[in-house]
């Protein structure tokens, strides 16, 4: 098929640009120009997840540097606006906290007026305050999605940040209003990239599941670190491509993304339905397309996903390397003995003081992973490295555990009358101050009377600089 080639899906075809799997993971502008050259109607992608742990959503920081965010939007808004086409983000600040929302927008701004341009950008927030929440757990609106247990307000109030996962309606609503730039809080990935297929009328099943493969960018594709992919809505079927010409989507890549963070690989659950793929068809247009049919969507009560975190302990850790042939062959007993005489130490230097404080040793290259013991038969490592972890109830006594703890960890004898010996170290000093240790409290839903109740939406023009072209002053 030539590059500039597309072929109608039937009387409408909606098409979303997909650049990256997530803003800040890198964008390459030839591949978002060959993209756009192919005719879209909206660059969407994702900025925030909770892969990374609580942290950023206990603190409202981004994982991704600014440098990063700011080199990505530099190439993504001045194509958005010259192609007349809007530019949406979610989860924006990685946890989609209010604060993550202003965080890029502040970024998009300067992107903005360094090219001379006049976006008009929406700002989407779902960051709820801790009296909202108890107002939904106190008529009965919040229930929880396994693991987690039943709530109280106790829990609520523990958590530094609770945010909503918005589904499409807050996005829809900004673009009927104008937006040229859409940054959103926290969003479930697929909703990012199925608002303006939703707004313009397409079939649900067929959007949701396009959105669910597109979510990580080129991950469906064969090449998953060569560029980004774009997907075709049409009648009653989807296609989606690589932007890049030497990378391809088959029908195993694509249909594999449905085990992608889901558990079931025919049901996903999103705000307001849940998709069925259950009968879905992959078939390869070419050797870098694929079409997909028989997608189906069911209409459900509302609800959106809870997120909440909170700082907990302190934690300070050492590490070293072992190559002793004798350790290594009893890495289990020398472990448990070691964490032994830690403690012993502990007790016996620091006592009561201590607190509720716990040590732990992660021996990498053996059970530092996994935490298991290895099958028996595994040969045995020519070296490990092991990780001392204090946590206590604050960074001075997590790293005064450590220091009490650090003639031990560093001149352990695997038995007792040996020779002490010098176990190799990369650092000096040796402890290091990790910082409070962060923890999920809330995996939860909540019911509402539609996608708009939980979310408010701002705005943040740029004034002074040219319109788009065919856009009057």
């Amino acid at each position: 098929m030539s590059e500039l080639m597309s072929r109608p899906l039937g009387t409408q075809t909606i098409t979303v640009l997909v650049p990256t799997g997530a803003l800040g993971a890198g964008v390459d502008a030839a591949d978002v120009a060959r993209g756009i050259a192919l005719g879209i109607d909206a660059i969407a992608c994702d900025a925030g997840s909770t892969d990374s742990g609580p942290s950023y959503l206990a603190r409202a920081v981004s994982k991704v540097s600014r440098e990063s965010i700011r080199s990505d939007l530099s190439i993504l808004i001045p194509a958005a606006f010259k192609a007349g086409v809007p530019l949406i983000v979610g989860s924006c600040g990685t946890s989609g906290a209010d604060a993550g929302v202003d965080w890029t927008r502040d970024i998009a701004l300067e992107v903005a007026q360094a090219n001379g341009i006049a976006p008009k950008i929406a700002l989407l927030y779902s960051e709820q305050s801790h009296a909202t929440i108890e107002q939904k757990l106190a008529a009965d609106k919040i229930s929880s999605l396994s693991p987690a247990t039943d709530i109280s307000g106790g829990i609520i109030a523990e958590c530094n940040h609770i945010v909503a996962l918005m589904g499409v309606e807050p996005y829809i609503e900004a673009l009927k209003q104008g937006a040229d730039i859409v940054l959103g809080g926290r969003t479930t990935d697929t909703a990012v990239l199925g608002c303006v297929p939703i707004m313009k009328g397409a079939a649900p099943g067929l959007v949701w599941h396009a959105a669910k493969i597109t979510e990580c960018g080129g991950l469906c594709s064969v090449n998953p670190r060569e560029g980004g992919v774009l997907f075709r809505i049409g009648d009653d079927s989807f296609e989606v491509e690589p932007l890049r010409l030497s990378n391809s989507c088959t029908p195993y890549t694509v249909s594999s993304h449905m085990l992608y963070e889901n558990s079931d690989p025919f049901l996903l659950t999103e705000p307001g339905g849940i998709l069925d793929v259950t009968c879905a068809t992959y078939e390869a247009v070419d050797d870098r397309i694929t079409k997909v049919t028989g997608s189906r969507w069911t209409p459900q009560p509302y609800t959106m996903k809870l997120e909440g975190a909170d700082g907990g302990p302190f934690q300070t850790i050492m590490f070293i390397g072992i190559r002793d042939p004798k350790v290594l062959s009893s890495l289990e007993v020398f472990q448990e003995r070691m964490l032994r005489q830690l403690n012993r130490r502990v007790e016996t230097a620091i006592g009561e003081a201590a607190g509720d404080y716990d040590i732990s040793l992660r021996v990498y290259g053996w059970s530092g992973v996994s935490g298991q013991t290895p099958a028996p038969g595994t040969p045995i490592p020519s070296e490990v490295g092991v990780m001392f972890v204090a946590t206590a109830s604050s960074q001075e006594m997590a790293t005064r555990i450590a220091k009490t703890c650090n003639p031990i960890f560093f001149h352990f004898p695997l038995d007792a009358g040996l020779e002490l010996p010098s176990y190799a170290f990369p650092f000096s000093p040796a402890e290091i101050e990790r910082g409070q240790v962060y923890a999920f409290k809330l995996n939860h839903v909540v019911a509402v009377e539609n996608g708009l109740e939980l979310v408010r939406i701002g705005w943040a023009d740029y004034p002074g600089a040219a319109k788009k072209e065919g856009e009057h002053a």
